[in-house]
């Protein structure tokens, strides 16, 4: 069988292709926390919720993912409904495209595998609730996600409410540090822990002007950083869950599938029901509220960025 083109891989929807042709501001989107985050139909309800979420702050959402052996770069309505009814369908990172696209079938794609889409067709905004990261006793297990290596692959602002509540906020900063991916906090001075406000790490910077944040980015890459940018912004406090608790309930959690035998790629979606579980759903709440919060942010920076490369004359 020869090797299939680019423009067999990749199917572009026509409003995001649009979107790019005329410059408008355009968000990059995964698709695993449809198939494995929320339960049907809170989990459809969601999607939908964040792409008008996007598109009331003035850029197009790109959800991605992999439908029927090619990467969709702005999934309809109708494919996030199938992967949000079809549990079955894998989540895929970095490492499992090549062998989701030759399959023919469906992939969620993680954080890592959107960011690779997204670098592919130009767009340079990605939102997400949580970031991988590095995890508790890495020294140990060596435990690392991919999200954080994609980061220093592709000139990409990621925003999120910082790295999922399962991870060691203190190794994943460092590691990002080492790797010179920069983290700015848009309007918060602590690193925020997805389901909380603080991780009790402070961001390295903090700026309160999205301009000055769109700028800082646009000069990052033009003087020839090949990284990308972290942006964090909390949930809302209204929303937000204790972070002791969290961390305690967290540590609970994954001894128990430790001594269960849970280990890998079902290890953080064993833990995060697990904590659903004991927490009666507020995380669930929580996740929806942090997911539309980071989204409306990614959208406006869009919309700044492009606002900046219009007037520098920079893409």
């Amino acid at each position: 069988m020869s090797t299939r083109d680019r423009t067999e891989l990749f199917s572009i929807s026509e409003e995001v292709a649009d979107a790019m042709a005329t410059g408008q501001p355009v968000v990059a989107l995964e698709s695993s926390g449809v198939v494995q985050g929320l339960k049907y139909p809170l989990n459809l309800e969601t999607a939908l919720d964040i792409d008008r979420t996007i598109r009331a702050n003035g850029a197009v959402p790109a959800r991605t993912g992999v439908v029927d052996g090619r990467f969709v770069v702005g999934m309809s309505e109708a494919q996030v409904e199938l992967f949000a009814t079809t549990p079955s369908v894998p989540k895929i990172s970095t490492r499992d495209i090549g062998s989701a696209l030759a399959s023919g079938g469906h992939g969620g794609t993680t954080v890592s595998a959107a960011l690779v889409a997204a670098d592919q067709v130009g767009i340079d905004v990605f939102a997400v609730a949580g970031i991988g990261g590095v995890h508790f006793d890495a020294q140990r297990s060596f435990d690392i996600s991919a999200d954080l290596v994609e980061f220093t692959r592709h000139r990409i602002a990621v925003v999120c409410a910082g790295a999922k509540s399962l991870l060691d906020p203190a190794l994943t900063l460092e590691y990002l540090e080492t790797q010179g991916v920069p983290v700015v906090g848009y309007r918060c001075d602590d690193f925020p822990a997805y389901y909380s406000t603080s991780s009790g790490q402070p961001n390295p910077r903090r700026v309160d002007d999205l301009d000055v944040l769109a700028a800082a980015i646009r000069l990052h890459w033009r003087v020839g950083n090949g990284s990308g940018f972290l942006v964090t912004h909390p949930i809302a406090a209204e929303d937000a869950l204790p972070s002791d608790e969290m961390y305690a309930l967290i540590h609970q959690k994954q001894a128990e599938a430790e001594k269960a035998g849970v280990s890998g790629p079902s290890l953080t979606p064993h833990i995060l029901k697990a904590v659903s579980a004991a927490t009666h759903g507020r995380t669930g709440a929580a996740n929806r509220s942090v997911l539309l919060s980071t989204s409306a942010v990614a959208a406006e920076l869009a919309v700044a960025m492009r606002e900046r490369s219009a007037l520098v004359g920079v893409s």
